[in-house]
C-alpha cells in the first residue's frame, strides 16, 4: 500500500508522488550548501526564504521572479513563472523589518503580475521540479531547482549555490518567438545602507549581474554579494533599472516584459545605485520543439556577527586580539576559506556545474532506484532538506555545527545539542567526515578534564562553559556513535585517539548517575524532554546499557582488557534490572526514585532549569514525587538505547522479546489516527484535530501522574521514525510503515511543508532520525572494520535498499535469493557477506 487514506477511507495522495492543488500550498523546497545558507523553491515556481546571512530568515521574500513572454498573431502574453498565489499568502503573509504587512496591501511584492492558472511540484532530493501550465499559452514549462548534493564529497556539497532550469515546450504546430528573463531587485543591501551596487558579470561560460553590498565600517557582517548567470550565449544584461519613486523599476520591467522585449545595460556609474538587475533570453522554439535556460545563482558572505553560548568576555577579547575588526569572534563560514570572492564562487559554479549535476543526479537515481517503500523514500528524503536548511552550519576549518532548528530570524537551541542529534541518522553515513568532527567536537571542547560534557558547544567552536548538568541520553549516546563512526570509517587510529576522552566521559557518568555501579541510572539525569528523570527508567538507562557495550568493544579494540571486563559486567547487571524490573510484562517502565539517594533533594536542586516548587508544588512532590517523570507510562522513546545499538552495529542489548512487545506496545497505545479527543495543553501545533500520530507518552495501565514530564502530549516526527525504525528492525514492517504514513499525513502540502518537519523551530535535526528507516526496513549494514556486508531480511523475497559507506555508495539487498551489493559511485569493499534472518 503507497496511498494514504482519509478517515472515509477515501483515496487521498500518492507517497513520493507529485503535489497538485491544495496540497501544493506550503511547500518551500530549500536550495543551497551545507551550512552555506538558502533560498526556497516553492511549489508555485516561487523563490523565497533568502537566508544567505548565516541567520534564517523565513520572511524573506524579495522581488525576485521570473517571466515570459510569448509573441504570437494577437500580441504578446506575459505570465511571471510561478503558479497562482497561495491564499495563505494574502492575507496570512508574514513581513519583515521595515516593510509594511498584508494590511498596506503587499507593498514590495510582484503578486499582481499575471501568472500561470495550474502548477504542482515533485521532489526527488536534491531535485526539486515546478510544472506550469495555462489554457492562454502555447508553452509549458518546467522548473528545476536543486543545489551540489554528492555523498562523500562534503566540499562540493556546501557550495552557496544554487540551480534553476527553465525548460520551455512549444504544444502547438507553429513556432514561437519566447522571451525568457530573470528579474532581482538588490535585496543584498539593508535598508539605509550605503555603497550598494549592482556589476556586470561576465565570464568564459556565463554571462549575468551581481547585487552587490560593499563592507561598511564598523558593520562587516553586512557586506555580502548574489550573483546571477547564466550560460546562454543570446543572454541580455540589463545592469540598470529604471530608477524613481513607488513602483517606477517594477512597472518599468513589466512593460517590457508585457511587449515581448528587453533592456541591456551597463552598470550605472553616477547618481542612485540601480535597484536591481535582469537577464533576457531571448528563444525560438520549433512546433513541438523544447528548449532549456539554465540560471546558477551563488552568494557569498565571508563574515557574520554571529556566535552562540560564548561569554561576552570572550568576544570582546577576541576582537581586542585583531584590532577590532568587527567580525573577530564571530562565526566565518566555510566558504570563505576555500574562495576569495564572489567571482571565485561563481566561476567555480558554472564551471563545474555540469558536473556537480551529474554526480548530484546519479545519487538521486540511486536513493529512488531501490525497492524501499514509497512512503519510506519520501519520510527519508524530504528530511534530508534539513541538510540545506539554516540549521546546520559549517566554519571555515570544516567542522560542522548546528542548532536543533530554525525559529523564522534566528536559529534554535544552539551547540549541536547531543541529545536531539542523537537522533539524526543521516549525516554519518552520507558525510561521515562531517559527523566525526561533531564527535571530536563533543570530547574536546564539550568536555572538561572530569568527563563532564556540556551537551552545548559554543560558536565558533571552542571550549564549552561546564556550569549546567550534562544530558545522560546525549553523552552516554555519543559513546554510542563513536562506535558507529569508528565501524563506519573503519579508522582505528582515530578511535584510539578517542579512546582516553570516551573513558573519561564514562567514568563522569558512571559517578554522577550511577556511583554504586547498578547498570542503570538511578540518580536524576537530564535528558531530551529538558527535565531531569529521577530513579530507573528505560529510557535513558537503555542507552547507559549501550554506551557500556560500546566502550568494552572499544577497550577491547585498543587493548584495555581490564576495562572492558569491568564494562561488559556493569552492562549486565544493568540489562538484568532492567528485564526483572523495570519490564512490566508489556513495556519498560520508569521506578521514580528521589529518597535515599546520593543527590540532594528536587528541592534543594539548584540547576534544574525551569523547575518552579511552588507551595503547592511541593505539596504535589509528597503525594507523587518529583514533577517531570513517567512513572508507569508506556513511553515512546521506552527503548531508544536498543534502537541507537541497532543503528550503530551493537547489536542486541536488551532481550529481543521484551523490546518488541514494548514497540508493539507503544504502536498500539501511543499511535493514534485522529487527535479530536486528546488533551494536550502543552505545544499543539505538531498535530492536533482530525490529524493522527504518536504521542510521546501513554499511560496505558493507569498511573498518570499529575504533571507528567513537560511533552509528554505531544507528538514529534523524529520518535515516530525512531519507533517505526526500529519496530521495522525487530520484523513488524506494517506497524512501522503505519507510523510512517500516519506522520507523513500530516505533511502533505495543505497544511504544512513536507520539506520541513518541525519541533523546536524549522527543519528540526531530530527529525533526520527517518534515514534510520533504510537500516530499519532493509536491515543493510556495511561494517568498515571486517569489510563485512551485513544484510537482515524483514520481509520475503528479493529486495534492494541505498546504502551510503565511508568510500562509496549504491544498492544491497538480496537478489535471486542471495546478498548482494552492487556499488555506483566510489568503491566498497566487501570481503564477506552475511545473512542474518530476524
Amino acid at each position: 500500500m503507497s496511498q494514504s487514506q482519509d478517515q472515509r477511507g477515501q483515496l487521498q495522495r500518492e507517497y513520493n508522488g507529485v503535489y497538485t492543488g491544495e496540497r501544493n500550498g506550503y511547500i518551500a523546497f530549500p536550495l543551497g550548501g551545507i551550512g552555506a545558507g538558502n533560498l526556497c523553491l516553492e511549489g508555485t515556481g516561487a523563490l523565497s526564504h533568502f537566508a544567505m546571512h548565516h541567520r534564517p530568515n523565513n520572511m524573506n521574500e524579495p522581488m525576485v521572479f521570473s517571466a515570459l513572454s510569448v509573441k504570437g498573431p494577437g500580441g504578446v502574453m506575459a505570465r511571471v513563472l510561478e503558479g497562482q498565489v497561495p491564499r495563505r499568502k494574502v492575507f496570512g503573509s508574514r513581513t519583515k523589518d521595515y516593510e509594511p504587512g498584508p494590511g498596506s496591501g503587499l507593498y514590495g511584492k510582484h503578486y499582481g503580475l499575471p501568472r500561470f492558472g495550474e502548477s504542482s511540484f515533485e521532489g526527488r532530493f536534491p531535485f526539486g521540479k515546478v510544472k506550469l501550465s495555462d489554457e492562454q499559452v502555447p508553452v509549458a514549462v518546467t522548473i528545476t531547482g536543486w543545489s551540489p548534493f554528492a555523498p562523500l564529497n562534503a566540499d562540493d556539497s556546501s557550495l552557496p549555490a544554487a540551480g534553476l532550469e527553465f525548460t520551455f515546450e512549444n504544444t502547438t504546430n507553429e513556432p514561437l518567438e519566447l522571451v525568457y528573463s530573470f528579474h532581482a531587485a538588490n535585496f543584498m543591501t539593508s535598508w539605509g545602507m550605503e555603497g550598494q551596487r549592482v556589476l556586470r558579470a561576465d565570464g568564459d561560460v556565463a554571462a549575468g549581474f551581481v547585487l552587490d553590498q560593499p563592507a561598511t565600517a564598523g558593520e562587516p557582517w553586512k557586506q555580502g554579494a548574489f550573483s546571477a548567470v547564466t550560460d546562454d550565449p543570446r543572454a541580455k544584461v540589463d545592469c540598470a533599472w529604471f530608477r524613481g519613486g513607488w513602483f517606477d523599476s517594477v512597472t518599468m520591467i513589466w512593460n517590457k516584459v508585457s511587449a515581448g522585449q528587453w533592456r541591456e545595460n551597463s552598470p550605472v556609474t553616477e547618481g542612485s545605485p540601480s535597484p536591481g538587475a535582469s537577464l533576457y533570453v531571448p528563444l525560438e522554439l520549433l512546433p513541438y520543439g523544447r528548449q532549456t535556460v539554465r540560471v546558477m545563482l551563488s552568494w557569498y558572505v565571508p563574515v557574520s556577527n554571529l556566535n552562540a553560548g560564548v561569554p561576552v568576555e570572550a568576544v570582546s577579547k577576541a576582537a581586542g586580539a585583531s584590532g577590532g575588526s568587527g567580525s573577530a569572534g564571530y562565526y566565518k563560514p566555510w566558504y570563505a576559506g576555500r574562495f576569495a570572492d564572489i567571482t571565485s564562487v561563481a566561476t567555480y559554479w558554472s564551471s563545474e556545474y555540469s558536473r556537480l549535476r551529474a554526480e548530484s543526479e546519479t545519487f538521486t537515481d540511486s536513493f529512488f532506484g531501490t525497492s524501499l517503500p514509497p512512503e519510506l523514500a519520501e519520510a527519508s528524503a524530504a528530511n534530508l532538506s534539513i541538510l540545506k536548511s539554516p540549521t546546520v552550519l559549517r566554519q571555515t576549518d570544516g567542522r560542522f555545527w548546528a542548532w536543533e532548528g530554525s525559529e523564522d530570524l534566528q536559529g534554535s537551541c544552539h551547540g549541536t545539542c547531543t541529545h536531539v542529534w542523537n537522533y539524526a541518522q543521516a549525516l554519518p553515513h552520507l558525510f561521515p567526515e562531517l559527523e566525526r568532527t561533531i564527535r571530536d567536537t563533543e570530547f574536546v571542547e564539550g568536555q572538561d578534564a572530569a568527563g563532564h560534557q556540556n551537551f552545548r558547544v559554543p560558536l565558533p567552536i571552542q571550549p564549552a562553559d561546564h556550569n549546567f548538568h550534562a544530558a545522560a541520553d546525549g553523552q552516554l549516546g555519543g559513546i554510542m556513535k563513536v562506535y558507529r563512526e569508528w565501524r563506519i570509517s573503519g579508522d582505528t587510529a582515530w578511535l584510539q585517539v578517542m579512546w582516553p576522552k570516551v573513558k573519561q566521559s564514562l567514568r563522569y557518568c558512571m559517578d554522577t548517575w550511577d556511583p554504586d555501579k547498578t547498570g542503570v541510572l538511578s540518580e536524576p539525569h537530564h535528558n531530551t524532554y529538558d527535565i531531569e528523570f529521577w530513579g530507573p527508567d528505560g529510557m535513558c538507562s537503555s542507552i547507559y546499557l549501550g554506551a557500556l557495550k560500546a566502550a568494552a568493544r572499544i577497550a577491547e579494540a585498543c587493548g584495555d582488557a581490564v576495562d572492558a571486563y569491568a564494562y561488559e559486567e556493569i552492562f549486565q547487571r544493568g540489562r538484568d534490572f532492567l528485564e526483572r524490573e523495570l519490564f512490566n510484562g508489556a513495556y519498560f517502565e520508569q521506578r521514580i526514585v528521589w529518597e535515599g539517594l546520593h543527590a540532594p533533594s528536587p528541592l534543594e536542586t539548584k540547576d534544574a532549569w525551569n523547575v518552579n516548587y511552588s507551595a503547592e508544588a511541593r505539596a504535589l512532590l509528597e503525594e507523587e514525587g518529583p514533577k517531570y517523570q513517567y512513572g508507569q507510562g508506556c513511553l515512546s522513546d521506552g527503548v531508544i538505547g536498543a534502537w541507537l545499538a541497532e543503528m550503530c552495529g551493537l547489536g542486541e542489548i536488551l532481550d529481543r522479546a521484551m523490546v518488541r512487545s514494548h514497540l508493539l506496545s507503544v504502536y498500539n497505545y501511543n499511535l493514534k489516527r485522529n487527535l479530536t479527543e486528546h488533551a494536550n495543553p502543552q505545544r499543539p501545533g505538531f498535530a492536533l484535530g482530525a490529524e493522527g500520530g504518536l504521542l510521546l507518552c501513554t499511560w496505558p495501565k493507569g498511573g498518570k501522574l499529575s504533571l507528567p514530564f513537560v511533552y509528554s502530549d505531544e507528538v514529534w516526527t523524529g520518535i515516530e521514525y525512531q519507533v517505526a525504525s526500529h519496530l521495522m528492525a525487530l520484523g513488524s514492517v506494517q506497524e512501522g510503515l503505519d507510523i510512517v504514513r500516519t506522520c507523513r499525513d500530516r505533511y502533505d502540502g495543505r497544511t504544512r511543508n513536507p520539506f520541513n518537519e518541525y519541533e523546536c523551530g524549522h527543519w528540526y535535526a531530530r527529525a533526520m532520525a527517518s534515514y534510520g528507516l533504510l537500516q530499519g526496513w532493509g536491515g543493510v549494514r556495511y561494517d568498515a572494520v571486517e569489510q563485512e556486508l551485513y544484510i537482515s531480511p524483514r520481509m520475503a523475497g528479493d529486495y534492494s535498499v541505498f546504502l551510503c559507506t565511508a568510500t562509496g555508495y549504491g544498492h544491497a539487498g538480496v537478489r535471486n535469493g542471495e546478498p548482494f551489493v552492487d556499488a555506483i559511485a566510489g568503491q566498497i569493499a566487501v570481503q564477506s557477506m552475511k545473512l542474518e534472518l530476524v
